[in-house]
């Protein structure tokens, strides 16, 4: 039976593992291969891990952290962050990464999706949405760069195009509720899911595990990742990683 995927979504900052607040403020939680050993011992779906210097500084991933990640990691790893070619996907794929995300090099260059897709797969291709309210209207709009560039695109419309060009999964990461951890932007999630065939992502919003059963509840397969609520605990929001245990899992999974 296909079942929900719960993701882990780690930050990397300066060489260090990272906890932002709408994007900015970026607080250290730690190190990023400690913190992919434990989630190791906890047997997470799959987790996600993205660079927010590398696309706003210009560099290129940092190939050798991601291959001490993927030899550690026991479970799917997907990495985004400065990824600007099919030869940067095509390595890192190589390197023992599952999926490769985009944002801003699927922005500005859409046929890099198609590239990648046709060299790794589309199962290994995925477009990151970073959406935003905009404008005096507020509607949301994806945005590039750490929320620093609006692009002009809606999100239907441009997950739409993206899963023409090949994109093999797309996800949705709320910029406003980026650290909030008041629940996702269910409205936003309803209106992808009924647009878009491909798997779907949702990330920016999760406070509790009662966020991700409710998600679950509308969309049942559905990839539900969550940042702060896996790296922080309590009210005071003390460093501590977790995750929800086998049982919490299993008990999601049968009241779907």
């Amino acid at each position: 039976m296909l079942r929900p995927r719960i993701i882990p979504c780690l930050l990397i900052h300066n060489g260090g593992l990272v906890k932002t607040v709408k994007f900015g403020d970026p607080k250290y939680v730690g190190d990023p291969l400690n913190a992919v050993r434990i989630f190791n011992e906890k047997e997470v779906d799959e987790l996600m891990v993205v660079d927010i210097d590398a696309s706003r500084n210009g560099v290129a991933p940092d190939e050798k952290l991601i291959a001490q990640m993927a030899a550690e990691c026991r479970m799917p790893l997907c990495y985004g962050g400065g990824v600007k070619s099919a030869d940067v996907v095509e390595r890192l794929v190589a390197l023992g990464v599952e999926k490769v995300a985009l944002s801003s090099a699927a922005v500005e260059q859409p046929s890099l999706i198609s590239e990648a897709a046709e060299r790794v797969g589309r199962q290994s291709v995925v477009v990151v949405m970073d959406v935003k309210a905009t404008g005096l209207l507020r509607s949301r709009e994806v945005v590039t760069y750490n929320a620093t560039r609006r692009t002009g695109y809606a999100p239907v419309d441009f997950a739409l195009k993206m899963q023409e060009m090949g994109a093999g999964e797309i996800v949705l990461n709320s910029v406003d509720r980026d650290g909030v951890m008041q629940g996702y932007d269910l409205a936003l999630v309803d209106q992808l899911k009924a647009a878009i065939d491909v798997p779907l992502t949702v990330i920016g919003g999760a406070g509790k595990l009662d966020d991700i059963r409710e998600l679950v509840e509308r969309h049942p397969v559905i990839g539900a990742a969550a940042g702060s609520l896996f790296v922080f605990k309590g009210k005071f929001r003390a460093v501590l990683i977790n995750y929800p245990d086998r049982a919490q899992r299993d008990l999601l999974a049968r009241e779907l």
